[in-house]
């Protein structure tokens, strides 16, 4: 029943921008995105209640000068892996926002911060489980929980009130897709609800001090659901990767305004939560008897970090005339440009091969210093010719099949050196000053003379 006074309309807004239109178009105006038009009804009339200071005082103007230039306040989560990827701890009264699919381990990690770190006040919003269900997980993850408040509660103008009373440490917020205002009538969800509740909780957030921890959910396609404003608002954005049924989680940073966004955190789950893997190279190498083909371990960077994974490849007669080419965690157009490299470049004949590639341990391979150990895997399959488990390589392959230089080759030498590899194979182009410490480092300067140096008699 509406209100009287009020008026109720349809109104349409896209879910990748949040323009409103009276109609449904195609194509959204405002970011040329098409077929993201979504109908929702809205209440017009209504005086909203939201214009308020939860500081109880008015802002006003500061001169730029007058403004201090040093660092700012962080906040420690007692937990390494995400302090670093937050750039060194949770700045105060920031908006973080952590996303990805459905039993990835978002709630588990919100709920894991609080009870590692109990020296620090926390409100644990759930909007998703009673506070019954939140407790049995505790119990389950283990940890103190003397200094966690729970609140199941879904209106954000109660959150907020409870919060300003309380003023915890930290807030968490498990889901933004959950929370709804009373200015907007309109579902729990919603663009309006989703722009709206956001806009609120972050105003919350600055003028306190409190920084504020949001799970959101993605889409089947990836992004964060919602309208993209979301990611905009807050200071933060982290999403889980990984495959939900497998035990390794890789927490990314798309966005941080206080840190570098070329950082990455690795979890594995296990029966107790999520355990902080300090150096992932040592679970994503061989874990399989020597001697085996197709394989091959690659020297990555992910953004800051260096670790080593394993490439598997299978190399066998097309069975149905036309050859096949899949990749698993690798573009399959990258896969195809390599397989032609080597047909034209180095004269060997794959294209009545079926190729299957895959990266161990569920990972997603963007680093172009990974082509090395492709071609490697798949000549050592083709060839059925074992790698030495103590060779690891480091190198771009281009066009003309030259092995291009990488970016930080010293980083990956280190890494590979700490491990325990014995040789590792890069550019002959890399910068000749690079330290082998204590690795014996093999330059090749294209693909001719890595097969020559890696499958001699």
């Amino acid at each position: 029943m509406a209100i009287a006074g009020t008026k109720t309309k349809s109104v349409w807004f896209c879910t990748s921008c949040g323009y409103e239109s009276p109609k449904w178009m195609g194509k959204c105006p405002s970011c040329g995105e098409w077929n993201t038009m979504a109908e929702e009804t809205v209440v017009t009339g209504k005086k909203k209640s939201g214009d308020f200071s939860f500081s109880g005082e008015a802002r006003k103007p500061v001169h730029l000068s007058d403004v201090g230039s040093g660092s700012e306040d962080r906040i420690s989560l007692n937990n390494a892996e995400v302090d670093r990827i937050l750039g060194g701890g949770i700045v105060a009264g920031s908006l973080v926002l952590i996303g990805g699919e459905p039993g990835i381990g978002k709630s588990t990690l919100s709920l894991q911060i609080p009870l590692n770190c109990p020296s620090l006040k926390t409100l644990y919003v759930s909007g998703e489980e009673s506070s019954r269900q939140v407790k049995m997980r505790s119990d389950r993850l283990g940890g103190d929980n003397s200094n966690c408040f729970i609140f199941s509660e879904t209106s954000v103008e109660s959150i907020i009130q409870e919060a300003h009373n309380m003023m915890p440490d930290l807030m968490i917020v498990d889901s933004v897709q959950t929370m709804y205002t009373r200015n907007i009538d309109s579902a729990a969800g919603s663009v309006s609800q989703i722009r709206e509740t956001a806009a609120l909780l972050l105003r919350f957030a600055k003028e306190t001090g409190v920084p504020i921890i949001l799970i959101g959910h993605i889409t089947k396609e990836g992004y964060i659901a919602g309208p993209k404003i979301l990611e905009h608002i807050v200071d933060a954005v982290l999403q889980f990767e990984g495959d939900s049924s497998g035990s390794y989680r890789i927490l990314r940073s798309i966005k941080n305004r206080f840190g570098s966004t070329s950082e990455l955190a690795v979890f594995e789950m296990t029966g107790t939560g999520l355990r902080q893997v300090s150096n992932p190279s040592e679970l994503l190498i061989p874990m399989h008897e020597d001697g085996l083909s197709g394989t091959a371990i690659s020297a990555m960077l992910d953004g800051t970090r260096p670790f080593l994974f394993e490439v598997q490849a299978l190399v066998s007669s097309a069975a149905y005339g036309t050859a096949q080419r899949s990749a698993t965690g690798f573009d399959v157009r990258r896969l195809n440009m390599l397989l032609a490299v080597l047909e034209k470049r180095a004269g060997f004949r794959l294209s009545a091969k079926d190729v299957f590639l895959n990266m161990a341990g569920g990972l997603k391979i963007n680093d172009p210093a990974c082509d090395m150990a492709v071609i490697c895997a798949i000549l050592s399959s083709a060839f059925d010719i074992s790698i030495p488990s103590d060779c690891c390589f480091a190198g771009e392959v281009g066009l003309s099949g030259e092995i291009r230089p990488v970016s930080q080759t010293d980083r990956r030498i280190s890494e590979a050196s700490k491990v325990g590899f014995r040789k590792i194979y890069i550019s002959s182009f890399s910068p000749a000053d690079i330290l082998s410490e204590g690795i014996e480092v093999i330059r090749v300067s294209d693909v001719p003379a890595l097969v020559r140096s890696l499958f001699r008699s």
